[in-house]
């Protein structure tokens, strides 16, 4: 696995992972709403970033499975 996508593969977990440590937080009940509020946008964010890693990696799959073809 070249070093590119060794760094995506970390992205893409890292982003889970923290959207992860953002749903734990919003199951605390010492959250407040506004902050809650605040936490759920961030969670959005990290999925919206992994969903564009999956995307890219899927068109780069898509166009060198053509390629072989």
């Amino acid at each position: 696995m070249n070093e590119e996508k060794q760094e995506e593969k970390l992205a893409f977990e890292e982003k889970i992972l923290k959207a992860k440590e953002l749903l734990e937080k919003l199951n605390s009940q010492d959250i407040t709403l506004q902050n809650s509020i605040e936490v759920y946008k961030s969670g959005v964010k990290e999925l919206e970033e992994a969903q564009k890693l999956l995307d890219e990696a899927k068109l780069i799959f898509t166009t060198k499975e053509k390629d072989n073809n």
